[in-house]
């Protein structure tokens, strides 16, 4: 069965954004994103929330077209044209999007029948909403926490909705010359 793993950069205590959405707070340089570009090729699906996949469609389908474009914005750029796409939204249409797949109800049933099919992990991206809707349905596999060495006192936590404790186990680290540390973490089952 595939994995959902949910890649967010966090703070220290605990905030995937500011409390109005803000990011700016992220550290991200070369160093991350090689490392983040050798990762992503493990996953051939990206999941994204409405919101947040309408800011990569606005960006990466172009980005290395740029004359001026990073190594880096030209590597995503091609892996986001190849993966395959699913977005959990209500308002959103399928019927125009190229390798995009809309999950807009039944989200238990249509995210496990995309786990069953064959094929890598199902990379969830960013996406507070999504990735809370799918804590609360316990569809995520593991974490890929980049925490930032910030406190921001105040925002949109990552783990919200849960209603028991959950053991997870450690199954990497990396840490980056900028300050930002790498956790790996998939659920103990034990």
């Amino acid at each position: 069965m595939r994995k959902i793993i949910s890649f967010m950069h966090i703070s220290l205590d605990g905030f995937v954004a500011g409390p109005n959405g803000e990011m700016d707070w992220i550290t991200v340089n070369e160093e991350i994103f090689d490392y983040v570009g050798q990762r992503i090729n493990e996953g051939d699906t990206a999941l994204y929330g409405r919101k947040t996949y309408q800011m990569m469609e606005s960006y990466w389908p172009t980005a290395a077209d740029n004359p001026n474009a990073s190594k880096h914005d030209i590597e995503h750029s091609k892996w986001y044209s190849q993966v395959h796409k699913i977005v959990l939204s209500k308002t959103m249409q399928n019927d125009i999007l190229y390798n995009t797949t809309i999950i807009s109800d039944n989200l238990v049933k249509n995210i496990n029948a995309i786990k069953n099919q064959s094929g890598a992990d199902i990379l969830l991206f960013g996406s507070p909403t999504a990735t809370h809707a799918l804590i609360q349905q316990n569809l995520i596999d593991g974490y890929w926490l980049f925490v930032n060495p910030i406190i921001l006192g105040e925002g949109i936590p990552l783990f919200e909705g849960i209603q028991e404790k959950t053991k997870l186990k450690l199954v990497n680290t990396h840490s980056f010359s900028c300050g930002v540390t790498e956790l790996n973490y998939f659920f103990d089952h034990e």
